[in-house]
């Protein structure tokens, strides 16, 4: 008898859970976790302890135990409020180490992760490939969006509304109504921003069930689709099958694909990145994005075009992106239902109406998103979108730095920025944010508003909310400004080199003088997790993972 099964097995255990209402019977049942992150500060979250109900009954059906956990909950919206939005991409290694911390504590045999928003899904992956237990996650599903005078009004809609009102751009409606009727309904932003796109990533990276993105909250698809997920987890256990099995290299070259496919948020590079990390693989995600680089875009999704989420959804999805693309794909990655996504695809018919587009009759040359490196950047990104003249590729030009966000919309609100300026925010970084807050989103939507975002280029070590689709602007720059980064030593007046063709971003200064120059270092305080986070982080390209690792 193993250490493992003692433990699992002890009369302490036993004791614990016959007063939780467990009978002998269930002692020798699948314990399955259902980790659950409903919170009553989001929306994102706010319906998914009816979910959890669900999935706990129908795991029962299926001869398993649920045991339901709670992990945090971070909403870009409203946990992005302290600290310039510090907590929020830290919030997703919380998510992956508390869940670590109850459920492979417990020696629980599988989990059912309910993932709603931008950091809960590569959270859930990153703990999945982490624990390497049965793990399979339920789409927790999009908001409603409101409507004024018969028109569709997003959350989208507010935040540039909010940010340009300030810069002289007139929004289509007040923003106080926009604020109003915006979201009707429980779930994520409603557009290809980073829920969307990471809920699109889960599905093709196998670790969802086949047609679970993206799909209206609440809805009767979402409830169905829950119940079969319940159905299956159980299944898993008894067939042992594994995340590790699932997370190859093609399942990720698989959701590379899908990302580039529907012009998503550049923030799945990292999470893709962290969580073939935590599954002890030595896949370089950044070189796949360049490896699929000739992935044209099939569905202009907003903010790409005018495609919207429900749209998208009636014509097929996430599995509809994956059918268009099968000839382009890995189809013997194996997926969570037990078969290869090849099976999963062989009778699949895409329902329609007509919004994602075959690979030969594209919406728009690929990349949406391409990675760009040089003298400025070890790699640092650029979300293209469609790519049909609206935005500049090329651009020289002045550097004029900021070192942090609110210095550089104060420059822009006096007209200090001008066109042809290369605008640097930096110091908002894995480090010197820490853990990239939402100050740069802000500046992307203020130079939007103030007429400028098609005569500068925006570049920051930041990352960028998924709804930033505007002008040309290279984020997550790396190494950052605070670990001695080019771009903290980068002055007003140098001379900085953007080339989507050629994949570049330069500062035309010799090696010599970048070296001898000095960076900022940390510029917004940290304590508590912060301090820890900011102490333990590794670079972007691990994805930022607070796992030790071999240097």
């Amino acid at each position: 008898m193993t250490l493992r099964s003692i433990a699992a097995n002890s009369p302490g255990r036993r004791a614990n859970w016959k007063a939780l209402g467990l009978s002998a019977e269930d002692m020798l049942k699948p314990k399955i976790a259902v980790v659950n992150s409903s919170s009553e500060l989001a929306i994102c979250y706010a319906h998914l302890d009816g979910i959890a109900a669900i999935v706990k009954e129908e795991i029962r059906k299926a001869g398993g135990v649920p045991f339901e956990v709670r992990t945090a909950a971070p909403s870009d919206f409203i946990t992005g409020a302290a600290k310039g939005g510090s907590y929020i991409l830290a919030g997703r290694d919380i998510i992956a180490n508390d869940i670590e911390v109850q459920v492979e504590a417990a020696l629980l045999d599988g989990m059912i992760c309910l993932t709603s928003c931008d950091k809960t899904p590569p959270g859930h992956l990153m703990a999945a490939a982490r624990l390497n237990i049965p793990t399979i996650l339920v789409i927790g599903g999009y908001q409603q969006a409101g409507e004024i005078d018969g028109e569709p009004v997003d959350v989208e809609d507010v935040w540039s509304g909010s940010v340009g009102e300030r810069f002289g751009a007139k929004p289509k409606f007040p923003v106080a109504d926009m604020a109003e009727n915006a979201i009707r309904g429980p779930g994520v932003c409603a557009g290809m921003a980073t829920a969307n796109t990471m809920h699109s990533v889960v599905e093709a990276l196998g670790m969802s069930l086949p047609g679970s993105a993206p799909v209206r909250a609440n809805s009767p698809k979402m409830k169905e689709g829950a119940r079969a997920a319940a159905r299956r987890i159980v299944e898993m256990v008894h067939e042992d099958l594994r995340p590790r099995t699932i997370l190859t290299e093609g399942a990720f070259r698989n959701a590379v694909a899908t990302v580039l496919g529907v012009s998503g948020s550049i923030n799945a590079i990292k999470h893709l990145q962290a969580t073939a990390i935590e599954a002890e693989t030595d896949i370089d995600v950044y070189a796949l994005w360049e490896e699929m680089s000739d992935v044209p875009v099939l569905s202009a999704v907003r903010p790409t075009g005018a495609v919207r989420i429900e749209q998208f959804e009636d014509a097929g999805g996430a599995r509809a992106v994956l059918k268009r693309l099968e000839g382009r794909i890995d189809t013997s990655a194996m997926t969570c239902t037990g078969k290869t996504l090849g099976e999963n695809l062989a009778d699949y018919v895409i329902p329609g109406p007509d919004v994602i587009h075959a690979v030969d009759d594209p919406v728009g040359e690929g990349p949406a998103i391409a990675i760009l490196r040089g003298n400025f950047a070890d790699t640092a990104v650029v979300r293209l979108g469609i790519r049909d003249g609206s935005r500049p590729e090329e651009f020289s030009g002045p550097a004029k730095v900021f070192e942090d966000s609110l210095e550089c919309l104060q420059a822009i609100e006096d007209g200090k920025v001008v066109a042809g300026d290369v605008v640097v925010a930096r110091n908002q970084g894995l480090k010197g944010g820490p853990a990239m807050g939402g100050g740069a989103s802000m500046v992307l939507f203020a130079l939007d508003a103030a007429g400028l975002a098609k005569t500068t280029a925006f570049v920051t070590d930041g990352q960028l909310s998924g709804l930033c689709l505007k002008g040309l602007t290279v984020a997550e720059v790396s190494p950052e400004a605070a670990t001695g980064g080019p771009i903290g030593k980068v002055r007003d007046g140098d001379i900085v080199t953007i080339s989507v063709a050629n994949r570049g971003i330069d500062v035309a200064l010799s090696p010599e003088e970048l070296a001898a120059r000095e960076g900022p270092g940390f510029r917004i305080p940290a304590t508590g997790y912060l301090s820890n986070f900011r102490e333990a982080v590794h670079p972007l390209s691990t994805g930022g993972v607070l796992l030790p690792l071999d240097e």
